[in-house]
């Protein structure tokens, strides 16, 4: 049976991989129920389903530039690795990028992956237009001057399957990495202005007990740094976020200045990064609210450790989509690598969401969470609004799985 990357979760269904459009269509048309598997990365089962599970991996690999507008078109079973070194070879790139340039481009947007920087909305804020399989085969297309695009993008798979994208993009950039240790945890508070806006991107990795805070700054190349920063220094060589792990997966640091697509990402794509065996949550505070979140997060440090392998913090632009976890606001997102153990997170995730979620935190769609549906109708305040649109476009529930039926529940399931 196929599972997801992380191998905690076993789908109900064999996969389908389509080699045409014309196949995929008659595929969605006859199926009772339709779910589609992107890259795996997510850690729930958002994907799963009893009915027919696909993917959009087998479709013809397309990506092609618009020179009237500079945006690139591409099949949405593209992985952002393969869109980004094509961009780079056209001297065009992207706003932002994930951590693994591993996922596929469609899934991470359908679940709101976001990546990181100040002034960076998330990847889903890049698509100009979307087309999907609607519940009778046939293509639908949104672009963004349509009432429902905002809807449309971070979809958690519940209108459609998409097929294609269109990314708007920009001249291409250089960015150099550079890793400092020994920031006091302290400071993420006192100082997180200071701190996330000092690069283009920046990440900073802690486990909420240890004293002192790794931070990767990834700045527009030619950007000078200092050797000292904050009562941190630069790394004496190579680091992986989890500190003892060897390095050899991750992008290139040192302040050596490279392409975007190089050094936006945490890892490389010719390496898989870890072999998967995992959990992750993460969840989207109001920025303003960053240093409450950080106290609150060092007072559990102790009921974290046991299962945390490392947590993440960065920051992420306001955007208008829907069901993004930074719609409508600045936002600082939390990251948490558990181990593999589900029944021994979950209890450690509850306790971190009766910290975090009266400071007005979203969980991540696609990742672990224990919140219910009134919660994250009070998390998310455009999930009415989303309901009514995937009614509109899925009005028997095709693309409605146990998932969506309990987070995104409507009178029609």
């Amino acid at each position: 049976m196929t599972t997801n990357w992380a191998g905690n979760i076993t789908f109900s269904a064999e996969v389908r991989t389509p080699r045409t459009l014309p196949e995929l269509q008659e595929l969605v048309r006859l199926s009772e129920h339709v779910r589609v598997l992107g890259s795996g990365h997510s850690f729930n089962r958002i994907a799963d389903t009893t009915g027919t599970l696909v993917s959009v991996a087998g479709l013809p690999r397309m990506a092609a530039l618009n020179a009237e507008d500079d945006t690139v078109t591409i099949a949405a079973g593209l992985r952002y690795g393969e869109v980004t070194a094509y961009l780079q070879d056209e001297g065009r790139a992207l706003h932002n990028l994930g951590s693994l340039p591993h996922i596929s481009v469609a899934g991470a947007c359908s679940t709101g992956t976001h990546g990181s920087g100040d002034a960076n909305r998330p990847l889903a804020a890049a698509v100009t237009s979307t087309t999907f399989i609607a519940a009778d085969g046939e293509l639908v297309t949104l672009t963004r001057d349509h009432p429902d695009f905002p809807g449309s993008i971070i979809s958690l798979g519940a209108l459609g399957v998409t097929v294609e994208l269109e990314l708007e993009t920009q001249p291409s950039y250089e960015i150099s990495q550079v890793v400092y240790d020994g920031l006091p945890v302290a400071r993420l508070g006192t100082d997180f202005e200071e701190i996330f806006s000092s690069a283009y991107s920046v990440s900073a990795f802690t486990d909420w007990v240890d004293p002192d805070v790794m931070v990767w700054r990834k700045m527009l190349a030619g950007t000078p740094y200092e050797q000292s920063w904050l009562d941190a220094r630069v790394a004496d060589g190579a680091r992986h976020p989890i500190k003892a792990m060897p390095a050899d997966f991750a992008t290139q640091q040192g302040g050596l200045a490279g392409p975007w697509n190089e050094r936006l990402p945490h890892f490389r794509l010719e390496f898989t990064p870890s072999n998967g065996e995992e959990l992750q949550s993460e969840y989207f505070v109001p920025r303003a609210a960053a240093a409450q979140a950080f106290e609150e997060l060092k007072a559990l440090g102790r009921r974290l450790a046991p299962v945390l392998q490392i947590s993440e913090v960065r920051t992420i632009a306001a955007d208008d989509l829907w069901l993004s976890p930074s719609q409508g606001r600045d936002t600082v997102a939390l990251h948490f690598t558990w181990i593999q153990d589900e029944t021994v997170v979950r209890p450690v995730v509850a306790a971190l969401e009766e910290a975090l979620l009266p400071l007005g935190a979203r969980p991540h769609w696609g990742k672990v969470f224990t919140a219910d549906a009134a919660t994250l109708r009070e998390c998310y305040p455009k999930v009415p609004d989303f309901i009514e649109l995937a009614a509109k476009y899925d009005p028997e529930g095709k693309f409605r799985n146990d998932y969506v039926d309990t987070y995104l529940p409507s009178q029609i399931h």
